[in-house]
């Protein structure tokens, strides 16, 4: 087998797979932004079969801040649809660890606690519109400043479904108005991975009191010129695992995501 292209892309890049290879064997713990540019990246709810109807059923219910892209069988790691060789225990840098709503624990990987009765769900990224907004000229935010993107919870309520319910979580980037209407365009073609925003502007009227303190990842500067653009997040189901408080569930921690084999390009719908 050629090894430069199992760790590279056609055009020099890294892989999904190869990502995912670098993740499973310790050599990556950072937040996953930018990391093997072109393939989708996805946000990581795992729940007892018990709820997992139901949760599916809240995914097609609330589309844009849970995209579904797969689910796994009950107990099985593994996500074909998603990679050839992929392992939901192994390829995240951080998990989530969480019983009757309460994070209880963060680990690097989900060997110890992993059941047979798990059911995994991979919810579509905004890193993957990312991609499209710095391919049309416009600065994220976050990553000139090198952190994790800015995410809140809002007062926007999500669908319910079964016992699922509870507040949506947004990302937020700041744009000047003209590159805000143009980050519109753009996210529009990408209904898989979070679509067009939620809410341009005026964060108290979604229920954030304050930018600066953002319920997850770091805060970015928002310049007086800038209007505060907010995407739905894949970090929803925290939000819901918070509210609902089911006896046992695992997430990724935000930002810290699956690196799939699903090229980007190939979620754009125009």
């Amino acid at each position: 087998m050629d090894t430069t292209m199992t760790t590279l892309g056609g055009a020099g890049r890294e892989t999904g797979h190869a990502a995912r290879l670098k993740i499973r064997g310790g050599a990556h713990r950072l937040p996953t932004a930018g990391l093997a540019p072109g393939y989708v990246q996805g946000n990581l709810a795992v729940l007892p079969a018990s709820l997992a109807a139901d949760f599916h059923r809240f995914c097609h219910q609330n589309p844009k801040p849970c995209p579904l892209l797969a689910a796994s069988e009950p107990g099985d790691p593994r996500l074909p649809a998603l990679g050839a060789d992929l392992d939901i225990r192994t390829d995240i840098p951080r998990y989530r660890v969480w019983r009757h709503g309460e994070l209880v624990e963060e680990v690097d990987d989900l060997k110890k606690v992993w059941r047979d009765d798990l059911v995994a769900f991979v919810l579509g990224c905004s890193f993957s519109f990312e991609e499209a907004l710095i391919e049309n000229g416009l600065e994220l935010r976050h990553i000139s400043c090198g952190s994790n993107v800015p995410m809140y919870r809002t007062s926007i309520q999500t669908a319910p479904a079964g016992p699922f319910h509870g507040p949506m979580v947004v990302s937020m980037r700041p744009f000047k108005p003209a590159d805000a209407i143009r980050a519109v365009q753009v996210t529009s073609r990408f209904p898989s991975v979070h679509g067009a925003p939620v809410h341009l502007g005026k964060p108290e009227m979604i229920g954030i009191k304050d930018i600066a303190k953002p319920d997850y990842g770091d805060a970015v500067p928002v310049r007086d010129d800038e209007l505060p653009v907010f995407w739905a997040c894949g970090v929803t189901p925290q939000s819901v695992i918070a509210t609902v408080k089911p006896e046992f569930s695992i997430t990724h921690a935000p930002g810290y995501m699956l690196v799939t084999d699903l090229l980007n390009a190939r979620l754009a719908v125009l």
